[in-house]
């Protein structure tokens, strides 16, 4: 049963297209070819990544950060309270004024003070800005060496003038480090989620890895190198931009960000709107239909790069949302998938509170006291 299964499984006209199948990935003459087993090599590659990042955190970017000005700013935590704590954990973190009003009346607080209790408990699970410029800071250095990484590996390997269905190139060894290195470095994103900044996008993340890994796998597991090599060189050349924009964000340098973040999205625009789609695609969906009928893997491997193509143009979107905010005032640079952080203080409560209490006067037993410290002018 089991190796009926199997046969069907990586059966050659899933994979292929008419007249190609595994044999053809066979080694001989000294050529060798991708493997399914070498993706195993992943998984303990991004677990050094794990490690490398957490080494590099701490020798790197946090003195990284001191140097640029990176600082976070005291944050007021929030009183232990059981009830309030229950229900933010169980229920909401953004509780209704019908629900802030019960709350109140089961804590025997103000609607203010519970109010205040939800907005400091809230900013305390949000990032602190060293812990956001750090990630920022690995994923940086990553994308700038894997893009001239790539573009290493192109010096091996010739563009895909040809059809990317042409399974018959041997595998070159910068070709293999490259794929291995890039597919354990989105592992590792995937392994370190739970812990990452949480952006607004956090699900088109996910879904973008997902793709980004089945796309790799799949372009090894059947030698289509030479467009995956392309694929994942065009994702880099614009992300290691966004990546240090981000950077200089948090330390404040904002004429800085805003000359960067303009490149990145003129980067972005072109190689994942333009040479991917019209380019890269082109030589994925339609030259093949004019060598090979078309075969499922055809279907899946497109139908992954049509996913990517949805989102990156959500992502264009996002990014020209926020060059034409920033432009016009040439402020700094806020990036919309960002948790931003409510910045009402205890001291803007009081202050608020004090000026309330001005205008109305102070209430003792239901009356206003007499101002007695009026004095005749003379």
């Amino acid at each position: 049963m089991l190796s009926r299964l199997s046969e069907l499984i990586w059966a050659d006209w899933i994979w292929f297209p008419e007249g190609h199948g595994w044999a053809d990935l066979t080694d001989h003459d000294g050529k060798v070819y991708p493997k399914t087993r070498d993706l195993w090599a992943t998984v303990p590659i991004a677990l050094c990544f794990l490690v490398i990042r957490q080494i590099f955190e701490r020798t790197v970017a946090i003195p990284l950060a001191s140097l640029l000005g990176v600082s976070d700013k005291q944050r007021v935590r929030a009183p232990p309270n059981p009830t309030l704590e229950s229900y933010f954990c169980s229920t909401s973190k953004h509780p209704t004024q019908s629900s802030i009003e019960s709350l109140s009346k089961q804590t025997g607080c103000s609607v203010r003070q519970v109010q205040r209790w939800f907005r400091r408990r809230r900013n305390q699970d949000r990032p602190s800005k060293l812990k956001k410029f750090r990630e920022a800071s690995w994923r940086f250095t990553f994308y700038l060496l894997a893009f001239f990484a790539g573009l290493a590996v192109l010096v091996d390997v010739s563009t895909v003038s040809e059809s990317a269905w042409q399974s018959v190139y041997p595998l070159l060894p910068s070709q293999y480090w490259y794929y291995m290195i890039e597919l354990g470095f989105y592992l590792s994103l995937l392994f370190s989620v739970a812990s990452d900044v949480k952006r607004k996008d956090f699900k088109e993340q996910i879904v973008h890895h997902v793709a980004t890994i089945l796309l790799i796998s799949f372009s090894w597991l059947v030698n289509y190198i030479r467009a995956g090599t392309l694929i994942m060189l065009v994702h880099d050349a614009s992300d290691y931009l966004m990546e240090s924009a981000k950077m200089f964000n948090y330390a404040g340098w904002r004429k800085t960000c805003n000359f960067i973040f303009t490149v990145f999205a003129a980067v972005f625009i072109i190689t994942r709107l333009i040479i991917l789609p019209f380019w890269i695609t082109h030589t994925t969906w339609v030259y093949p239909l004019t060598l090979y009928p078309p075969f499922l893997g055809f279907y899946f491997f497109n139908g992954l790069m049509f996913v990517l193509q949805i989102l990156h143009i959500f992502w264009a979107a996002l990014i020209l949302r926020m060059v034409i905010k920033f432009l016009p005032g040439n402020d700094i640079v806020e990036d919309e998938r960002s948790d931003k952080e409510e910045t009402e203080s205890e001291d803007e409560d009081d202050d608020h509170e004090r000026r309330e209490k001005s205008k109305n006067g102070h209430m003792q037993n239901g009356h206003t006291p007499h101002n007695n410290n009026h004095r005749k002018r003379h």
